[in-house]
């Protein structure tokens, strides 16, 4: 029988899985390039051609909030079908996990392209994600990180900042957001696990409120939205 180290081994075996598939998936997060995030903004704007940029950043959380919230209610409600055991039950979560944080990943870099702040390599891409992700304690690594302070953090990131110094911000980043995000995601977790439809409403409920904190932390991020769209990116409703 396994005794409590050999148990204790496990979960720091376990706890380095996470971390690595975490760093995954926000590699493949913020690797979203900018025509296809522009292309999605696109789409909205087509199909609301005389929104105002406060109006499509509306649209864009309210889209994204649904996601998140659906997909955790999915995932929680795995837990209530009989005989799909918590090893299936887990790797949902994983998946689940995954699409969270694209999710926010999309929600951040569609949010500054209507702001029209370039984000014009995956260094930055990854330090804006992982910064609106963190909030209050991602804005203070940035601005320690450049020098400056400033009510929006945004647009720092896409400032000039040397090589060396954009790669140790992002590492500081990442270990700050792998333990917070653990954290909160650990106790959410255990909720999806449970039984009967409670899961489901754990799972969604739980999602929203994580989904409203990223909304919070971008329009902190990137400040109140333009006033217009420039002459541009003006955009002719689809006939």
């Amino acid at each position: 029988m396994a005794g409590k180290n050999d148990d204790a081994q496990v979960e720091v075996s376990n706890g380095g899985r996470l971390e690595r598939a975490l760093v995954n998936i926000l590699d493949n997060a913020s690797r979203l390039q900018g025509p296809a995030v522009d292309k999605y903004v696109a789409h909205v704007r087509r199909a609301h051609p005389y929104d105002t940029p406060a109006q499509i950043i509306e649209r864009l959380e309210k889209r994204f909030l649904l996601a998140v919230t659906g997909s955790g209610s999915a995932v929680g409600g795995a837990a209530a079908v009989p005989g799909i055991g918590t090893a299936a039950s887990l790797a949902a979560v994983g998946a689940e996990t995954a699409f969270f944080i694209e999710s926010s990943a999309l929600l951040t870099l569609s949010v500054a392209s209507v702001h029209g702040i370039p984000v014009e390599n995956h260094q930055q891409r990854r330090a804006l994600v992982l910064s609106v992700a963190l909030g209050e304690s991602g804005m203070q690594i940035v601005q320690r990180t450049v020098g400056k302070t400033a009510k929006n953090w945004g647009p720092l990131i896409t400032s000039r900042i040397p090589g060396g110094s954009m790669t140790s911000m992002n590492k500081s980043l990442v270990k700050k957001f792998i333990t917070k995000y653990l954290a909160k995601r650990s106790a959410l977790l255990v909720g999806k696990m449970l039984p009967a439809g409670i899961g489901a409403a754990i799972g969604g409920a739980g999602n929203r409120v994580v989904g409203k904190g990223v909304i919070k932390n971008a329009r902190e991020a990137f400040g109140p939205p333009p006033a217009r769209f420039p002459e541009n990116l003006i955009i002719e409703p689809d006939e």
